[in-house]
């Protein structure tokens, strides 16, 4: 089966179950993760219906791909089949199988896209089959570079190993994690931004210490997710104050809620790590008729409600603020305990 769904992710659409297209690499950081991954020959582990292989396949001169499931490994030669691909060996058993293992010699990188539950209160690399530690340990005499996908919403601080821990975002969300191992490894941890490209790595010492703030200032700025992920705040503020100039004032933290962390402050500096660069129109306690009188004489046509709504409300809050609204700008509504703060993007590239 193809999924035509998934034609926006991928320049060919894919050969696979239902299941295995959602989960499926999107091309972007499939395309980026083989670019980084580049080498010789690549051992690609639980390679599933292959969304990642075909571009490993297109970087790196052999690939070997085990994948346990019969049927993923057949939509996955499908899908390599369809980009032309005849640099594949395919290897349909239990990746930790001796003889499985003894079917792969020695390559220059072993990938490992393991299972991880849709779910968990807590996401925890021991959740992760088959397990980093036993990959490393069955791989071991292959090579020393190894990289493994876990999930995003693990903060560096709960993953115990050596290696970098590569937070990506996509479309401005969080969308995978790449633990790098021996000579893969660059930094302590890095955050990636796609599909421009940017990234952000730590400092030894950022300069930048983060206040938290309860007041908003002219500008807000939306940190790209993987930036927050990986914990690098301070660096992407020393990086904004670099390009704003020493007398531009302080970046602050102002936290909508647990989940939603913008910075404020009164300069304004396009940064590339920024998913969204706004100037605070209003804020205001939260009535919606209140406000939707302020944005109708602002050219406004629609609200993005991004906090402080139940979702049971959302559609009844959402009619009450955009009734009679018949501009063309988007307004972003965020609301901090019964304080709404009304946002207009700057600019979209």
């Amino acid at each position: 089966m193809i999924d035509v769904a998934r034609k926006k992710q991928f320049e060919k659409p894919l050969h696979g179950d239902k299941e295995s297209l959602r989960f499926a690499t999107p091309e972007p950081i499939a395309r980026y993760r083989a670019q980084r991954l580049k080498c010789r020959t690549l051992a690609d582990i639980s390679c599933g219906i292959g969304g990642q292989t075909v571009f490993f396949a297109q970087q790196c001169e052999f690939v070997y791909a085990v994948e346990i499931d019969p049927k993923k490994i057949e939509y996955a030669k499908q899908n390599c089949e369809m980009y032309g691909l005849d640099n594949v060996k395919f290897i349909c058993g239990d990746a930790l199988d001796p003889e499985v293992v003894a079917q792969i010699p020695k390559v220059d990188i072993v990938f490992s896209d393991p299972f991880r539950p849709p779910e968990e209160e807590e996401r925890k690399v021991s959740s992760i089959e088959p397990g980093i530690p036993n990959v490393l340990e069955a791989y071991g005499e292959k090579t020393k570079n190894f990289a493994f996908e876990a999930p995003p919403q693990m903060p560096p601080e709960r993953i115990p190993f050596d290696c970098e821990k590569e937070y990506i975002s996509l479309d401005g969300q969080l969308n995978r994690l790449t633990l790098y191992f021996g000579g893969l490894k660059q930094f302590d941890k890095l955050a990636v931004a796609l599909p421009a490209g940017e990234g952000l790595v730590p400092k030894e010492c950022p300069l930048s210490k983060l206040r938290e703030s309860d007041r908003m200032k002219l500008y807000a700025y939306e940190p790209e997710p993987s930036v927050t992920a990986a914990g690098l705040l301070p660096e992407l503020v020393d990086s904004m104050i670099e390009l704003s100039g020493p007398f531009s004032g302080s970046f602050d933290i102002f936290k909508v809620d647990k989940k939603r962390i913008l910075l404020t402050a009164d300069a304004f500096v396009k940064q590339s790590m920024i998913k969204n660069h706004y100037l605070v129109l209003k804020t205001c306690p939260f009535e919606p008729r209140e406000i939707n009188k302020f944005l109708k004489d602002r050219n406004v046509g629609s609200v993005v409600l991004r906090a402080g709504v139940k979702p049971e409300d959302y559609w009844e809050v959402r009619n009450e603020v955009e009734k009679g609204l018949e501009g063309k700008k988007t307004i972003h509504l965020f609301v901090k305990d019964g304080i709404a703060i009304l946002c207009e993007v700057l600019f979209k590239d």
